[in-house]
This record gives C-alpha cells, sequence and structure tokens, in this order.
C-alpha cells in the first residue's frame, strides 16, 4: 500500500490509520512497539514521515511517496 504526500511529511499515527480501525488502535499499536519506521521500531505518533519511508505493521507495509 502507499501514501501519497500532499504535504512535506505525514505523521505516524496519521499513515499507520491505513491498516487499523482507528486512532486510538493506531496509537497503542506504535505504544506497544508493534511498528517500526525503516526497520527500526517507532514509539512516537508524531514522527514525520517523508518520501521513500516504510512503515510495518503485522505484515503490512505502506511506503510513502511524494
Amino acid at each position: 500500500e502507499t501514501i501519497k504526500l500532499r504535504e512535506e511529511y505525514i505523521k505516524l499515527g496519521q499513515a499507520l490509520k491505513a491498516l487499523v480501525e482507528s486512532g486510538v488502535d493506531a496509537k497503542y499499536a506504535i505504544e506497544d512497539g508493534l511498528v517500526s519506521v525503516n526497520g527500526e521500531t517507532a514509539f512516537q505518533r508524531g514522527k514525520k514521515l517523508v518520501d521513500g519511508d516504510v512503515v510495518a505493521y503485522e505484515g503490512n507495509t505502506i511506503k510513502i511517496i511524494k
């Protein structure tokens, strides 16, 4: 799956909503260390994702593109 950027970046919590039911689910998935960005575990919902970043969660991936 891909997310096309409308602005300079998208926050991790917003991007993850493409894979989970709600923002609350995204919050807990991140807090529990279940989400990685570019292969590294991410714990910040506000982490800025830019062109080329790859988010992984439960075997699903999202690529951020411009």
